[in-house]
């Protein structure tokens, strides 16, 4: 069985990423993209879907022992566990070198003190767990072939074949060091060169510290800040400039159940609140290639946005169901592609605009295309602002009027004006302020309950929505509005856990909701740092500052995040990590810094 979702390390080299459990074992890695096959799907079912365990060996019939440490080697991405065993103490390290060429995985092997008997365990399946590949030598080293895939398998260590696995079984000592690495090759092509694992790591560990000193917070909440800065660097796709979601599919939302989707895939509201959170710390340089792959994924057709793509701007994203593979703790189905790529979701266009402003405002070199382009959205907005869509959460219901869709509405039409006024584009000024001001009427007069006094998830709902606490950052109104403050204690009274977090929205157990999905969810850690965010708004900085340590407490041992946190079981839950949990971290630190509410 597959590690508790929290029990994972991620790594990776900008192209794809693979997640390390505590025993030494490689669960889920797709090569050479986030979203290619994968290699390594134990992760979503068992051991016979592929994995690579490295460790201290252990009798067949136990379990493999967990490290006793690990830890990321300073501000880096290069993983390091120990091992305390009867025998000795021994250390592996784990990374994957930022690449021109070939992915590699490169793991090296370290004896500390005693002599400690190890064993690596390859088994790959290529077509997610699906395919079992042929293993052979060639020159000495050893490739697995399956269709148009190949993987180099190098060590100085003897290997054989048994069960059709590879292992490696030796002893190291202090001062041993002794490394395996896996590269992929297209099948069809000349072998890989021949690693170099010490030298990758010294290049490796120089990219991340070269990379970190960009950063410019310095405070108090740095080390969360650096580590969830470094997960979003590592989930974006280097090549394009695209972001993904998460490098993982299918991880539950809720454990058992069907909530369960492809995340590693390019959403643009994620990413380009993923964009504002890297350059309010510095990083225009990821902020300008995330904007030029806005403009080539929207290229010629900004009529037809879609909430996301692929990690090169790809369109076509069907959604499928690998059948074979049994779900993360039965967790079924397991899908990749997502259905939800062509649903309409009328708050991206206020995500990409507000990302456009910013770095607009921020000083990023001026994009005549990026201007045309948010001239061409608002066009198409000003036709389709008040049509019912799916909203945020991509529900697989009916439509409805969100009242989060309607206020994202009016944020984009707000951002161009100020693009207009600031003469760097032309459009019908009077005309847009019209219409701002006609979306704005819209949501107060039927977004608003005044017996409640709290805006409602959808235009003549009753429920509440964990996305209407972006009304005030998102200058809709200001913080001191009633209807704000209102709003704000509504959602803490009707969708707080008993410790404080948020869901998104109510779930209808075992019948369908709003979402058009049986089954719970845990509280969506967004909407938590949204509520720390809006309670800092408000005055009410020392509880914000509760509520974000509270959260920080959730990350694991790493400071990674997944999705949701499910209050029941007290884990991890959802696709991990998740770029939708590490940016609000970053805005809510930088939040609670600005104002002074942190704890010495």
């Amino acid at each position: 069985m597959a590690g508790r979702i929290e029990d994972y390390a991620l790594i990776g080299d900008m192209q794809t990423a693979a997640l390390v459990c505590r025993d030494g074992t490689v669960d889920w890695l797709c090569l050479p993209r986030f979203d290619s096959h994968a290699i390594f799907a134990g992760l979503l079912g068992t051991e016979e879907h592929g994995f690579w365990r490295l460790g201290p060996a252990h009798a067949s019939d136990a379990e493999p022992p967990t490290a006793a440490r690990r830890s990321y080697r300073g501000d880096s991405l290069i993983l390091e566990s120990e091992w305390d065993t009867p025998r000795g103490t021994v250390r592996v390290t784990d990374f994957m070198p930022p690449r021109d060429g070939a992915p590699q995985l490169i793991r090296i092997v370290e004896g500390v003190s005693g002599r400690v008997p190890m064993r690596s365990a390859l088994r790959m399946r290529f077509s997610y767990g699906r395919v079992v590949p042929w293993v052979h030598k060639h020159d000495g080293r050893t490739v697995a072939v399956a269709g148009p895939d190949s993987v180099w398998y190098d060590t100085e260590c003897e290997t054989y074949g048994k069960s059709l696995t590879t292992y490696s079984d030796f002893t190291v000592a202090p001062g041993d060091r002794i490394a395996f690495t896996i590269s992929w090759q297209p099948s069809h092509k000349e072998p890989p060169p021949l690693p170099e694992p010490e030298t990758s790591l010294e290049a490796t560990e120089d990219f991340w510290r070269e990379w970190v000193e960009h950063c410019t917070y310095h405070g108090p909440y740095r080390e969360a800040v650096v580590r969830s800065l470094i997960t979003l660097k590592a989930l974006t796709y280097a090549p394009t400039g695209g972001i993904v979601a998460a490098p993982t599919t299918s991880l539950p939302e809720d454990i058992g159940g069907v909530r369960n989707w492809d995340y590693r895939y390019t959403w643009l509201r994620d990413a380009a609140i993923t964009l504002s959170s890297l350059l309010r710390t510095g990083y225009r340089e990821e902020a300008r290639a995330w904007r030029e792959w806005l403009l080539r994924a929207v290229a010629g057709d900004p009529e037809n946005l879609q909430i996301m793509y692929g990690i090169a701007g790809e369109r076509e994203l069907g959604e499928a169901e690998l059948d074979w593979l049994p779900g993360y703790e039965n967790s079924a189905p397991v899908r990749v592609g997502n259905g939800a790529a062509h649903q309409l979701q009328l708050d991206v266009y206020g995500e990409v605009t507000e990302a456009l402003h910013l770095g607009h405002m921020t000083g990023l070199a001026r994009s005549d295309y990026a201007s045309l382009l948010q001239l061409k959205l608002i066009r198409y907005l000003e036709q389709h602002w008040d049509e019912p869509d799916e909203g945020i959460w991509e529900v697989r219901g009916p439509r409805r009027h969100f009242v989060h869709s309607k206020v994202m509405a009016w944020v984009a039409v707000d951002r161009t004006i100020k693009l207009i006024e600031s003469g760097d584009a032309d459009g019908p000024l009077e005309r847009w302020k019209e219409l701002r001001d006609e979306i704005h009427r819209d949501v107060c007069e039927k977004g608003y309950d005044k017996e409640r006094n709290t805006f409602t998830q959808s235009y003549g709902s009753k429920e509440l929505d964990a996305s209407l606490l972006l009304i005030p950052q998102m200058g809709f109104l200001p913080p001191d509005d009633k209807r704000v403050i209102g709003t704000i204690e509504a959602i803490q009274r009707e969708l707080s856990t008993p410790d404080g977090f948020i869901l998104r929205y109510p779930t209808e157990g075992d019948s369908e909701g709003v979402d058009g999905l049986p089954g719970d969810e845990g509280a969506f850690l967004a909407c938590s740092f949204w509520m720390a965010d809006d309670l800092a708004m408000i005055g009410r900085v020392d509880e914000a500052r509760k509520l974000f340590e509270k959260l920080l407490s959730l990350r694991n041992d790493l400071g990674l995040l997944a999705e949701e946190w499910d209050p029941r079981l007290k884990r991890q839950v959802g696709n991990f990590p998740q770029a939708f949990s590490h940016v609000p971290l970053i805005d809510t630190a930088l939040r609670l810094t600005a104002s002074g509410a942190y704890g010495g």
